[in-house]
């Protein structure tokens, strides 16, 4: 079983960002499951969500306290301490910054190996593209670039879907941002 750990702020999308994650790789053949942790949150402050993936059904329920894999939505949550609680030295962390790898391993004081670090420019893009700073589906698209877990045919789909209400021309950029950050590369 993978488990997937999404942080990052009120109004981001961190919800969503599980839930079009569970749709893609039920689309691709696996079992899925997506939750949130809700407490009294607002816009801006720390927020959390889970996913789960396997091949057979899956049981538990449970929060997940030791991710396969990370994904921070909002590099400013690195300051936060318990935002790395529960990683184990061959977590994937992908992470919405500029920053170099090399850079955040530094930053993580090598709590976490370095080459399973991903910087994705989820920001950059979602401005460019969408127009606001709302990264959950552009991160996706590095998640599915970097873990192969979900194809990307299945991540669009996912997209057109959840997003049916919302019209093309919503569905489009946001599918355009997804294939950005999937092509994207970092140079080193």
């Amino acid at each position: 079983m993978i488990q997937i750990r999404i942080h990052g702020r009120g109004g981001q999308g961190v919800v969503t960002a599980a839930e079009l994650l569970a749709s893609a790789a039920f689309l691709d053949g696996l079992y899925a499951q997506a939750f949130p942790l809700f407490g009294v949150e607002r816009s801006g402050a720390p927020v959390q969500s889970f996913v789960r993936l396997d091949k057979k059904p899956i049981i538990t329920r449970e929060q997940i306290y030791r991710p396969d894999i990370l994904i921070i939505q909002d590099d400013s949550l690195l300051a936060v301490k318990e935002i790395l609680v529960g990683i184990k030295p061959n977590s994937i962390l992908i992470i919405n910054s500029r920053t170099k790898k090399t850079d955040l391993a530094s930053k993580l004081k090598n709590k976490i190996k370095r080459h399973n670090i991903y910087p994705s420019p989820a920001t950059e893009i979602a401005l460019e593209l969408l127009g606001k700073n709302l990264v959950n589906t552009v991160i996706l698209g590095s998640f599915a670039q970097v873990t192969k877990l979900i194809s990307l045919k299945s991540l669009l789909a996912a997209i057109t879907d959840k997003f049916a209400d919302k019209g093309k021309e919503i569905i489009n950029k946001n599918k355009n941002a997804v294939l950005k950050s999937y092509q994207y590369e970092e140079k080193e």
